[in-house]
């Protein structure tokens, strides 16, 4: 029983080849949660694909980074909807520019997207314009659709700002539940995964799902408001309502301020005591994201070893990386397989 005395969710960690999960698909190559991306991130390797999740004004649930949509939609160019550009407080923060609560879906399935990285990703631009915003029932069928009963595909999705979307009269909990009972996804071995970083939002999940319900996952920050959910105490009390943990990499690999790599946490450890799983996010092949002995050359653009850092997060013993890049995590888990099946060499 944990402190508030609920009783923890059962998430026995099995022994299987850690996850590959495409973070908002493969977006180092294509722009960030399109089919083309999602697509490019199975064929590249992903276990699974993971869409950030926002709401519509008539409540649809859409895939995109967040509900601003200037950034990674043709928004801006269209004059049908110059009248809806605003500021307003979004989880804390004063954002101008368009926003999906403004917004139906059918205005939504009008706009095209782009890439929200051009300067980091410039040739992700050639594919502007070429693909719409879907849904998470679209990605769910994108994923069903290339699954094999040897490959199985799946989502792993976040919810982003659901107290404050709740706070617009959009209660985001309560859509996806209706929604994932609709894609009769909402079992463990369904084909969706849901994590947040509100800690309300997954126990509210799981109050209404049950504990039959979808696996859900706790995400947590580098530093800061979460230090205390990967304390033991805090892990044991995750346990009670979620199945694993999504922490940055810098809870695991520990970093100085220039960037070097000082050593690594026990967090891995610790969460599999508690019974949670470990998917650290986020795995990105560029310098800038990269411990500094890993990168290669002086361009923060350029791309440096991200197959090294995943291999050494797989030997920690992680149970999946979100990447980027999903090969650079998918040939890494190829390397550590295949050290293990070679045969051991008798000394002579």
């Amino acid at each position: 029983m944990s402190e508030t005395g609920l009783k923890a969710v059962r998430t026995p960690r099995q022994a299987r080849s850690p996850l590959v999960i495409g973070h908002r698909g493969a977006p180092s190559y294509r722009p960030e949660h399109t089919a083309a991306s999602y697509e490019l991130a199975i064929d590249l390797g992903a276990d699974l694909v993971e869409p950030d999740l926002v709401v519509t004004r008539d409540g649809a649930l859409v895939a995109r980074h967040e509900n601003e949509l200037s950034r990674s939609t043709d928004i801006a160019s269209r004059p049908e909807f110059a009248d809806r550009r605003r500021t307003q407080e979004v989880d804390g923060e004063e954002v101008t520019g368009w926003f999906t609560e403004d917004l139906t879906l059918a205005e939504v399935r009008t706009l095209r997207a782009v890439e929200r990285l051009p300067a980091m990703r410039p040739l992700n631009t050639a594919y502007d314009g070429r693909y719409g915003v879907l849904t998470l029932a679209e990605v769910v069928e994108i994923t069903q659709r290339r699954s094999t009963p040897e490959r199985p595909v799946r989502v792993q999705a976040e919810l982003k700002y659901p107290a404050w979307f709740a706070a617009q009269g959009l209660p985001m909990t309560e859509l996806v539940a209706a929604e994932l009972r609709r894609l009769d996804a909402a079992r463990p071995d369904g084909p969706v995964v849901v994590m947040a970083f509100e800690q309300s939002a997954l126990r509210a999940l799981r109050a209404d799902l049950g504990s039959g319900g979808p696996r859900l996952v706790q995400l947590i920050e580098e530093e800061g408001v979460q230090d205390a959910l990967v304390t033991p105490s805090g892990l044991r009390e995750i346990s009670t309502y979620a199945d694993g943990i999504a922490p940055h990499k810098g809870r695991i690999l520990l970093h100085d301020a220039a960037g070097g790599l000082v050593g690594v946490s026990d967090l891995v450890s610790q969460a599999h005591r508690a019974g949670l799983t470990v998917e650290p996010w986020t795995l990105r092949p560029e310098n800038v994201f990269l411990p500094s002995h890993l990168r290669r050359g002086s361009d923060p653009s350029g791309l440096g070893d991200a197959q090294t850092e995943a291999r050494l997060l797989f030997a920690l013993g992680v149970d999946g990386v979100i990447a980027d890049a999903p090969e650079t995590a998918y040939r890494a888990r190829a390397e550590l397989s295949a050290a293990a099946m070679a045969p051991v060499r008798p000394r002579v």
